[in-house]
């Protein structure tokens, strides 16, 4: 599966579905569910503004630091890439327009520039992940 890895807190605000536009200064023809990857990068000093703004405005409790960056934090389709749109969000060039963003459970996974595969191991964990959840909702597989 695909991976889209983005600094932090864009990547917490897109898989809580309050950031709609990931920018890019590239352009994709890929459309299509995509998994969230957070960065590593992320200042500790950055952190605290952050958690103590967004959890104020967005009345979430931001999670540590920790489980915020270096790995997949979410799931969201790509529906397009646009030049223009009207969300607040974008400031371009490009504009991959997000849909059906969700957070899930964090997992440790090594980043990388563009759209890139995740390994083989870290997919089977995921598989798994998401097969017990199915079975746990009753949704079988």
């Amino acid at each position: 599966m695909k991976a889209l890895s983005i600094r932090q807190p864009w990547a917490w605000l897109i898989v809580n579905g309050h950031k709609d536009i990931e920018n890019r200064t590239w352009p994709t023809h890929f459309r299509g569910r995509v998994l969230i990857h957070a960065g590593v990068n992320y200042p500790k000093g950055d952190y605290a503004d952050d958690a103590r703004v967004y959890s104020r405005h967005y009345g979430i409790e931001y999670p540590a630091r920790e489980a915020m960056i270096g790995g997949i934090v979410g799931v969201a389709t790509i529906t397009d890439c646009v030049m223009q749109s009207e969300s607040q969000w974008f400031n371009g060039p490009y504009g991959f327009v997000l849909a059906d963003a969700k957070p899930i459970p964090f997992m440790p996974c090594k980043g990388a520039l563009g759209l890139f595969d995740i390994p083989a191991d870290v997919a089977a964990v995921l598989r798994d992940r998401a097969a017990m959840s199915r079975e746990q909702s009753g949704g079988g597989s």
